[in-house]
């Protein structure tokens, strides 16, 4: 595990990383047949492939028994939406941070927010601690596990219908780079002067969430993004193209809409080493 953590670590320096999310071993394979270098989870398609909504719902057992799975059919470094760490404590969230380096995780995204519907930030001096637990338990482990901390200001902004103070994100943003995260993540952050000044302010690894409406690649390579995620983008677009495909059966009785680049020999050949 500490090679792959360190292979991730070292993609964050250089060309952009594209990060897609997957939900399960089989998107993982996917993304990595597609020549992808990594691969993250999102944890709302996690929680949605097991029954259960997103925002730590799922059992800790379940969350770590699916990554466990995705990560030994992922044969490029893994990086696992943590959420925030779904551990009340610090001692909890240190023996989470353990456990999912042994499931396979060579990276987390840990947030600092705790309540998924309104995204209540933690006092900074609490999400630095918990910035700093996990690092120190990864040193412990001899694993450079590579910690993408997430702050939740932007998306607090857009729910409170507010501006978001950019000295606010700077000031959060350098504070978990000093407790010893690799990359930060200022999800809901899209502006793109906005971003080129947060990668100039920092001069560390900045991950952007890619969507439809918001900037493409070359802009984000060009503002100095380190990486790029696509969150809940893929597991949406599957979980509406089952619905088309199965309604226009339903409406034509044609089975061509199922058609696919993969077939059964295919998709067994994903997983047949």
């Amino acid at each position: 595990m500490r090679g792959a953590a360190e292979n991730l670590r070292e993609m964050h320096r250089g060309e952009m990383l594209i990060l897609p999310n997957a939900w399960d071993a089989l998107s993982a394979r996917v993304f990595a047949e597609a020549g992808c270098k990594a691969v993250a989870t999102t944890s709302a398609g996690v929680a949605w492939s097991l029954g259960y909504p997103d925002g730590e719902r799922l059992p800790w057992p379940e969350f770590l028994d699916a990554t466990r799975r995705t990560a030994r059919a992922c044969p490029v470094p893994l990086t696992v939406d943590f959420e925030s760490g779904f551990a009340a404590s610090l001692a909890e969230l240190g023996e989470h941070v353990r456990q999912i380096i042994d499931a396979g995780a060579a990276g987390i995204n840990l947030e600092d927010s705790r309540d998924h519907d309104t995204h209540e930030l933690l006092p900074l001096e609490a999400a630095v601690e918990r910035v700093q637990t996990a690092r120190e338990v990864a040193d412990k482990q001899g694993v450079p596990l590579v910690i993408n901390a997430r702050t939740d200001l932007y998306l607090r902004g857009l729910l409170g219908g507010h501006l978001v103070p950019f000295a606010d994100v700077v000031h959060r943003c350098r504070a978990y780079l000093s407790a010893g995260a690799d990359c930060v993540y200022p999800i809901g952050l899209a502006d793109m002067p906005l971003i080129r000044d947060l990668t100039a302010e920092l001069g560390a690894p900045v991950n952007i969430m890619v969507r439809p409406g918001g900037p493409g690649l070359p802009e984000l390579r060009a503002a100095g993004v380190a990486r790029v995620s696509t969150a809940v983008g893929p597991v949406v677009l599957v979980a509406g193209v089952l619905l088309d495909c199965i309604v226009k059966l339903k409406e034509t009785g044609s089975a061509e809409h199922f058609a696919s680049p993969f077939t059964y020999p295919r998709m067994q050949k994903l997983f047949g080493h």
